[in-house]
């Protein structure tokens, strides 16, 4: 399932806590393609507490908690991070992480915690969710199989790479329009994981962000920016981004077409789709300014311009998910869709 509808199911899950309706979930994929962020996102758009646990790194004890003895009893020391509604709050998202990689005997202490909600006297507060995600079997990481008692507590969904959503991610989390660009124009390299080729840097959604950082630290250091960003991504895909973003000096002004000017469209078909991803940028820092109906019309305009309509179609729907239904009001949206309604009918 794509990231958009994760994002949706978790929400959803999470909501569900308050009518006693939470089934908790689990996410299944491959290292890298944005578990974890997903999760954290939906607890920051909630505004809710997010507890993040990564069960590969605990014990039995850890969970379950350390025995005391109390007169001739002996009771039970509930661990901190479990969620406490006092302490806490009355409702949050308890994520699970890495639970593929716990030791049979943890994930056993948390069948309790998953099915019942509770460990011993202890019980999860009624407004928490709970999340769990793993790598799957043959993802070259430390994997356990998941027992069929722990996996029937679970409804589960597998992660799927879809490029519209990391693109859709990439301009609201402020990630460099550069690294955009190229995957738009090398859209097999967003995840390219081979486990059986042993990797340690390769191309993900994750280590694309690492590469995002590193150009913005190495860039002025060319003696250092492509083994930087080898570093992160991979020997090949770095070496391709770095030669991509070299060939970009022969870009077309940018300032020119968001003004109105008249500006031909280059031949070279990577630096139309840098073209088009850094016009999308510019519309996004326009959004909720007194400029920003000129400016998004005249990037449509401009839209209407690429030799290949499809480039356009692919402008204008990321700039659609950028900034919403405002895009619907531009006088020249009217035009550009008059002008590609038979490729989108097609």
């Amino acid at each position: 399932m794509r990231p958009a509808h994760l994002l949706t199911v978790v929400e959803k899950e999470f909501i569900s806590t308050q009518s006693g309706h939470h089934t908790p979930v689990m996410l299944w994929g491959p290292p890298g393609v944005g578990k974890s962020q997903m999760v954290a996102q939906v607890a920051q758009k909630q505004g809710t507490s997010l507890i993040d646990i990564r069960l590969s790194q605990m014990e039995p004890s850890d969970l379950r908690g350390i025995p005391f003895k109390v007169g001739t009893t002996v009771e039970w020391a509930v661990p901190a991070m479990l969620p406490n509604a006092a302490r806490h709050s009355d409702k949050g998202i308890l994520f699970l992480d890495e639970i593929t990689s716990a030791p049979p005997s943890v994930s056993a202490a948390a069948y309790q915690l998953i099915l019942d909600r509770k460990l011993g006297e202890y019980e999860v507060p009624d407004g928490w969710a709970i999340i769990a995600a793993g790598n799957r079997q043959g993802d070259r990481g430390v994997t356990y199989s998941m027992p069929a008692p722990l996996a029937n507590r679970f409804s589960h969904y597998e992660v799927d790479i879809n490029l519209d959503d990391w693109v859709a991610w990439a301009y609201a989390y402020n990630i460099d329009e550069r690294v955009i660009a190229f995957l738009r124009f090398r859209q097999d390299l967003l995840f390219e994981f081979d486990a059986s080729q042993n990797p340690v840097a390769f191309p993900s959604p994750r280590s694309w962000e690492y590469a995002h950082r590193a150009l913005h630290k190495f860039e002025d250091h060319p003696e250092l920016f492509s083994g930087a960003l080898q570093a992160c991504v991979g020997k090949a895909a770095g070496i391709e981004l770095a030669a991509f973003i070299a060939s970009l000096d022969q870009m077309p002004d940018l300032d020119a077409i968001v003004r109105g000017e008249e500006v031909e469209t280059p031949k070279e078909i990577d630096l139309q789709y840098a073209v088009a991803t850094a016009l999308v940028g510019r519309a996004i820092r326009a959004k909720d300014t007194a400029e920003a109906m000129q400016v998004h019309g005249n990037i449509l305009s401009y839209a209407n311009r690429f030799p290949q309509r499809e480039m356009g179609v692919m402008l204008v729907s990321d700039m659609h998910r950028a900034i919403g239904q405002d895009i619907f009001s531009v006088p020249e949206f009217a035009s550009w869709a008059d002008k590609i309604a038979d490729l989108m009918l097609y």
